[in-house]
């Protein structure tokens, strides 16, 4: 059944059966979540460069130089033999007083490394900004290809990739540090997607290329690349990868582990995938049914609190322990009331014989014997022998589990009430005012019992209206009921909401009260001080509501929150029972289901949620965001991003930049697909689908995804520098010393001067 909204339900009465429960799910398979690996010491592989001496000028050392990876081997290489990202960690062990500096995957190795991470590129280009760590960056891959430094210099031709439309200072920069730190006989530069559509042999097309930090769209005709008809759009590998941690941390404000960008990175490479059809999929992606394989649930390291488990033969131990000490408690608990009672029972007969003394005694020494015994009069030791009788009987029919008769006892009888006071002495005036005490009591209980008969014969006949009512206005009871059911939810809702913000200091609910605080602390001292009357608070009937305002407590208002649950319970009740169109999906607590919140769903997929678990709390539950992230490259403006989409950037190269239908069936005969952030699942599906609404009916689109999106780039360059033109298109040292570190030679698969 899908959902659409917390509060949306079956039209029928019995579309969903109270009884019928969504099935559970199996347990989630659960994802690690994985920092940057250290992938250990690698050693330095001469054997390229002992290869390259015996044709020194047509070997050339290969650097694809990535924002995100750099790629370097050997022009006769089939693969790159070190693949690194461009990062450096430098600082000053203090125990070993030395500088120590770690290069690519190395700078991963603990955290103090990482601590001290800085890159070659500026963040969010592809453009090399931070020259000491691009220096690092090349003696560590000149070291590891094994390049001795004998001559002074690598001795080599270099190939290196750039950007498209590369500034002229980034390459000025790089052709000083190449020509005069290593020496390097000669240096080609080429664009890194060109060489990739090379490699795929590619010669008339459209290139996509989407990589670390942008998405470039450029037509190819003839071999060469038409730069000046390309368009760029601002989003890449990187900016998903940001993308999806804002998006969590919006998620979870509160996950008690640290996310960092690296964990983001591969989240998004492994779990992530473009939606053939995004928004009929995004509708339905919280649905129940499926929603175990659609939800990854991503584990961050945890320490669970143990508990001591304990076996059967202890906890029967304890149980038995238990029973024992109950056991002696009731014995001693016995016990005790027996002496009571005993003690009793010897006051009771000691006081009858005093009594029975006093009937042959004097009056004077009666009131001696009853002053000694702290006595006010004889009416107080009858009053006292009457109390103990009555306890005695009490506490017998308590042990025997005789029930007392509560009317027997205010059946008394108050006969001093109809004796004048001027024929009672002084001790009969004081047990007038006794029996007349008493007798309120029993008068108080007995308005308290006519009071719960009256109140009961009230809300019978209460109940009697109500059913007429129903029998014969069905209609306007059952608004009635929905009307006053809706004004309990809302009461619900603003004390749940009121207790929300006291629990927030900034909120205007804390703030009066607060202010009402501040109040009553000013107002009483100072009338005080100025000699005025003594604090009145109380007076007036409107003054007790400060406490309203004030009270915080769990339980200053629970007679009130009890009420109205039980309110809301009985219309339900009634509802339920009495009309067709009210089911359990629309009470309350079906409403409170968390196998029927969208929210939980987004927040914890199809499982509970244990709040105690340690294991749980330290998970990510991706789902919508599996097919959002990837989408922005389609829809740019889901990210705030104010440019147009990919299909709409390649429609707008084919369809307005070039008017020859023959060009146009050129490009779309072959679309080529390179850079790592077009390996998501269904990528050149959804482009295909999308973009033949852009073009003219019948036409014939056919697309393609390189090899390998992320090596081809350097295998294109690799194979490029093993031809016979790279000593003509290269820039040799010559040419750097006679024109200059911005000098370019302009070749096919490189930039041009003009950008």
């Amino acid at each position: 059944m899908a959902i659409t909204s917390v509060q949306t339900f079956p039209p029928a009465r019995y579309a969903v059966s109270s009884s019928e429960k969504r099935a559970p799910k199996h347990p989630p398979n659960v994802y690690n979540a994985q920092d940057h690996p250290f992938k250990g010491y690698h050693p330095p592989q001469p054997e390229g460069y002992e290869q390259s001496r015996s044709k020194p000028d047509a070997s050339a050392i290969v650097i694809d130089n990535g924002s995100n990876l750099v790629k370097a081997g050997w022009s006769f290489d089939k693969n790159p033999r070190f693949v690194i990202p461009p990062v450096m960690s430098r600082y000053r062990d203090r125990k070993l007083n030395k500088a120590c500096q770690f290069i690519g995957n190395d700078a991963y190795v603990d955290a103090t490394t990482r601590g001290q991470l800085r890159y070659a590129f500026d963040p969010g280009t592809s453009v090399v900004g931070n020259w000491d760590v691009m220096e690092g960056l090349l003696d560590y891959l000149f070291i590891k290809l094994g390049v001795d430094g004998a001559e002074g210099g690598v001795g080599r031709p270099i190939v290196m990739t750039e950007p498209i439309a590369n500034l002229n200072y980034p390459r000025r920069m790089m052709n000083e540090i190449l020509f005069e730190c290593y020496s390097a006989p000669s240096v080609a530069y080429g664009i890194d997607s060109l060489f990739s559509y090379r490699y795929n042999r590619g010669t008339d097309g459209l290139i996509v290329s989407s990589s670390h930090t942008s998405t470039q769209v450029i037509p190819v005709l003839n071999n060469k690349a038409l730069l000046s008809n390309c368009s760029r759009l601002n989003w890449g590998g990187m900016n998903a990868s940001d993308y999806l941690l804002k998006l969590m941390r919006l998620k979870y404000p509160t996950f008690p582990a640290r996310i960092t960008e690296s964990q983001m990175e591969d989240l998004v490479h492994k779990h992530c995938y473009v939606s053939t059809d995004y928004d009929g999929e995004l509708s339905r992606y919280l649905d129940w049914t499926g929603l175990e394989d659609r939800d990854h649930v991503v584990q961050y390291p945890y320490t669970e609190h143990i508990v001591v488990e304990k076996s059967e033969e202890e906890l029967a131990r304890i149980a038995e322990r238990k029973k024992e000490s109950g056991r002696r408690l009731q014995e001693q608990a016995a016990k005790m009331r027996l002496e009571k009672l005993m003690k009793k029972e010897q006051e009771l007969e000691y006081y009858k014989d005093l009594a029975r003394g006093l009937a042959t005694e004097t009056k004077k020494e009666t009131r001696r014997i009853l002053e000694a015994e702290d006595l006010k009069d004889e009416v107080h030791l009858e009053r006292l022998i009457r109390d103990l009788e009555r306890s005695i009987k009490r506490s017998r029919n308590k042990d025997l589990g005789i029930e007392e008769n509560e009317e027997a006892q205010e059946e008394m009888s108050f006969p001093m009430l109809d004796i004048p006071d001027e024929e009672l002495d002084e001790a009969g005036l004081k047990e007038k005012r006794h029996q007349r005490l008493m007798k309120s009591n029993v008068e108080a209980r007995q308005r308290a019992k006519a009071e719960k008969e009256r109140e009961k014969a009230r809300r019978e006949e209460e109940e009697r209206l109500d059913r007429e009512k129903r029998e014969n206005d069905f209609e306007n009871w059952v608004s009635e009921r929905r009307d006053a059911r809706q004004n309990i939810m809302q009461k619900i809702k603003e004390r749940d909401r009121m207790k929300a913000d006291l629990g927030n200091r900034k909120s205007l609910a804390s703030q009066m009260r607060m202010k009402t605080l501040a109040n009553l602390a000013a107002d009483g001292p100072k009338k005080r001080r100025r000699g005025g009357d003594d604090d009145d608070f109380g007076a007036n009937d409107d003054d007790w509501g400060v406490y309203r305002t004030v009270a915080t407590g769990d339980a200053s208002d629970d007679e009130e929150e009890e009420d109205l649950g039980g309110m809301l319970n009985n219309i339900e009740n009634e509802l339920l029972e009495f009309d067709p169109e009210f089911t359990e999906n629309h009470t309350l607590a079906a409403q409170s289901d968390w196998t029927k919140s969208l929210v939980h769903m987004f927040l914890r997929g199809p499982w509970p949620f244990d709040p105690e678990s340690q294991q749980e709390a330290h998970q990510l539950h991706l789902n919508v965001e599996r097919i959002r992230v990837p989408e922005v490259v389609f829809k740019p403006s889901i990210a705030g991003i104010d440019q147009a989409g990919l299909i709409e950037t390649a429609a707008d190269i084919v369809n307005q930049r070039f008017s020859n239908p023959d060009d146009q069936a050129k490009l779309l005969r072959d679309v080529f697909f390179t850079g790592g952030n077009t390996l998501f699942q269904g990528f050149d599906e959804r482009f295909r689908n999308d973009f033949r609404a852009f073009l003219p009916t019948g036409s014939q689109l056919n697309v393609r995804r390189a090899a390998d999106p992320v090596l081809d780039a350097w295998k294109g360059a690799a194979q490029w520098a093993s031809g016979s033109e790279l000593a003509k298109l290269s820039i040799s040292r010559q040419e750097y010393l006679e024109k200059g570190s911005e000098y370019l030679k302009e070749h096919d698969l490189g930039n041009v001067t003009s950008c």
